[in-house]
C-alpha cells in the first residue's frame, strides 16, 4: 500500500509530536518510499530527517539532490532551512521532540512492520548478544536464519541485510527498515538487544515489544556523552517496560525489587504493559524459571532447567557459569512462546556466539586464549569469578585497554577489577576513538593497585605475543585473557574503523611462532 504525505502529518499531529507543516499543500499527492537521516543514502521518495550535532544545512540540498520530497527538522533550524529550500514541504517539530518525530515516523513510513512480527528486546548491562543468540538457535531450530531476524552488536540480519552493525540499537530509520525487511521477507521473530542510549535517546520510541528481557545492570556507560549518573543509565533501561506486553526479569540482578517496582509501574500507566510478568534464576527456585546441578568441564556448561512445563539438562558450548543466567533468559522466552523439550536441548548445545566465551587452546593445552567482548567492572566480575572456579590453578594474563571518548569510569574499573585475579595485567590499546591510547593507559596503571603486576604495551598485536610468551614461560596451564575486541577486524581511531587482524588471529600466530621456535 502506497502511503503518502498527507497520512504522514496527520499521523504525526494526532501524536502532538508536529508544530506545523509547511508548503504542503500537494501532500496528499507525494508518495513516501522510506525515511532516512543521512543524506549519502537518500533515495527518491523518501523524508529527509534534519538532526544531530554535526548536521549542516547543504546536507539538506544533497538529500533533495538524491530524491527527498519533504524533510523533518527541529524548530531551532526550521527559518534557515526554508531559506535554503523555500517551497519543499517541511515537517516542523519542536527540538525536544525531534527525535520521537523521526521515530514515529519510520514507523508510519514502514508501514508498522512490528505488528508482523514476534518482537522480543532484550536489554542488561552485559549478556544481550549472548541471550538474543541462543534465543535465535531456539527460535530457528534446524533452520538457521529461515524464522528469526536479529538486531544487535555483533550482528544484524533480516532477511535482505547480514552484518556487522555501527551501534547495539540503531537510530530509528535503520530500525524500522531491518524490521519492514523482515516482514517483507517472511521471518516470524525478531530477537533486538536494546540499548540504553537507544532508550534514552528515543531510537525506540513507538515500538512494540511482546516481550522485554531484563538482564542485570552494573555501573557502565557513566561519562558526560552517555549517562552522567547511575540513576539516568538505570532509569534509562526501565523505559523498556513501557514498550512491552510481557517483562522477563532476572531475579538475580541487582536492585531487583527496584526493577519490579518499575515493572508495575508500567502496568499501571499503560495496562496493555507487562500484562503477564516472568522471572528466572541460577539460584532462586521461587522464580518461574531455575537452574540447578550446574557443573562446567572445559569449555561446556551443564545444568538442569526447571520450567514451568519441563524440567531437563541441558548444555551450552561455552565457559563461563554466568551464561547460566543468559541460557535461562532465552529458555524463559521460548518457554513462552511454546519451545520446551528437545526444542530447547539441541539448540542450545549448537549456539555459537563469535568473540563471546570464545576458548582457544594450544595442541597441549599449556596455554589456552579465552576471547571475550567483556569490557566493563560487571563483565570482568562474572568473567573472572567464573572461569577461576572452571580452570582452578591456572596462570591469567589480561590484554585489555579502555574505549576513548565514552565511559571514563573503566580506566579506573577494569584495572581495580582485573587485578584482583591476574598475574599480570598487559594495557593496550582498544578502540581510542580521539583519544591518545598512550593516556588512557598510563590512566589504568595509575588506578592499578599497589603491588599489581603490570606492563604497557600500546601495539596491541605485541601486546598479546608478550602474554602469550609469559604464558608459555609460567610452569602451570595459563589462560591468555584476550578481552574487548571479541572477533572485530578493526580500531575505532579518530572516526575511522582502521583495519587490523583479531584478536584470536594475533594470539594463534604467537602460537605458531612459538612453537617454530621450539623446533
Amino acid at each position: 500500500m502506497t502511503l503518502y504525505l498527507s497520512g504522514l502529518i496527520s499521523y504525526l499531529t494526532e501524536k502532538n509530536l508536529l508544530v506545523c507543516s509547511k508548503h504542503c499543500k500537494d501532500a496528499a499527492t507525494i508518495a513516501l518510499y522510506g525515511i532516512g537521516h543521512d543524506s549519502r543514502i537518500i533515495e527518491p521518495g523518501h523524508v529527509f530527517v534534519c538532526k544531530g550535532a554535526a548536521f549542516k544545512p547543504e546536507f539538506l540540498k544533497s538529500a533533495l539532490e538524491a530524491g527527498a520530497v519533504a524533510y523533518l527538522c527541529a524548530e531551532s533550524h526550521a527559518a534557515e532551512l526554508e531559506a535554503i529550500a523555500p517551497t519543499v514541504p517541511a515537517l516542523i517539530a519542536t527540538d525536544a521532540n525531534l527525535r520521537r518525530a523521526m521515530a514515529e515516523a519510520s514507523a508510519y513510513v514502514t508501514g508498522h512492520p512490528d505488528r508482523s512480527l514476534t518482537m522480543i528486546g532484550i536489554t542488561g548491562t552485559k549478556g544481550k548478544s549472548t541471550t538474543a543468540c541462543m534465543l535465535r538457535a531456539i527460535l530457528d531450530g534446524d533452520e538457521p536464519y529461515e524464522k528469526t531476524a536479529i538486531m544487535g552488536s555483533i550482528e544484524v540480519f533480516d532477511g535482505i541485510e547480514h552484518g556487522k552493525p555501527d551501534n547495539t540499537t540503531p537510530e530509528a530509520p535503520e530500525l524500522w527498515r531491518h524490521l519492514a525487511n523482515a516482514q517483507k521477507c517472511g521471518l516470524t521473530y525478531m530477537a533486538m538487544e536494546v540499548s540504553s542510549q537507544a532508550l534514552k535517546y528515543d531510537r525506540t520510541y513507538g515500538l512494540h515489544l511482546d516481550i522485554a528481557v531484563f538482564l542485570n545492570i552494573g555501573r557502565d556507560h557513566i561519562s558526560p556523552v552517555e549517562h552522567p549518573t547511575f540513576e539516568d543509565y538505570f532509569a534509562s533501561k526501565m523505559k523498556i517496560f513501557d514498550m512491552a506486553k510481557t517483562a522477563v526479569v532476572n531475579r538475580d540482578t541487582e536492585h531487583y525489587e527496584d526493577v519490579m517496582a518499575h515493572v508495575h509501574a508500567a502496568h499501571e500507566r499503560n495496562p496493555e504493559c507487562c500484562q503477564r510478568v516472568c522471572t528466572f534464576s541460577a539460584t532462586n527456585p521461587k522464580a518461574d524459571v531455575w537452574a540447578d546441578d550446574i557443573s562446567s568441564e572445559y569449555g561446556v556448561v551443564s545444568f538442569r532447567a526447571h520450567t514451568p512445563t519441563w524440567t531437563g539438562f541441558l548444555s551450552i558450548p561455552m565457559p563461563g557459569l554466568f551464561n547460566v543466567d543468559n541460557a535461562l533468559a532465552a529458555i524463559t522466552v521460548a518457554s513462552l512462546l511454546g519451545f520446551s523439550g528437545e526444542k530447547l536441548q539441541y539448540p542450545l548445545l549448537n549456539t555459537h556466539v563469535s568473540g563471546r566465551m570464545e576458548l582457544i587452546p594450544t595442541k597441549d593445552r599449556k596455554v589456552t586464549a579465552l576471547v571475550d567482548y567483556a569490557h566493563n567492572r560487571l563483565a570482568y566480575q562474572k568473567l573472572f569469578s567464573s572461569s577461576s572456579q572452571e580452570f582452578p590453578n591456572y596462570g591469567r594474563y589480561v590484554v585489555l585497554g579502555a574505549v576513548g571518548g565514552k565511559a571514563q569510569e573503566r580506566r579506573r574499573d577494569l584495572p581495580e577489577e582485573g587485578s584482583k585475579w591476574a598475574d599480570h595485567l598487559i594495557y593496550t590499546t582498544e578502540d581510542p576513538a580521539f583519544d591518545d591510547p598512550a593516556e588512557i593507559c598510563a590512566e589504568m596503571a595509575a588506578a592499578t593497585p599497589e603491588g599489581a603486576s603490570y606492563e604497557i604495551i600500546l601495539d596491541r598485536e605485541e601486546a598479546i605475543r608478550q602474554a602469550v610468551r609469559l604464558a608459555y614461560a609460567d610452569a602451570r596451564p595459563s589462560i591468555v585473557y584476550l578481552l574487548a575486541k571479541g572477533d572485530e577486524d578493526f580500531q575505532s581511531i579518530c572516526g575511522k574503523r582502521v583495519p587490523w587482524k583479531t584478536d584470536a588471529a594475533v594470539f594463534k600466530a604467537a602460537v605458531r611462532d612459538h612453537e617454530a621456535d621450539r623446533l
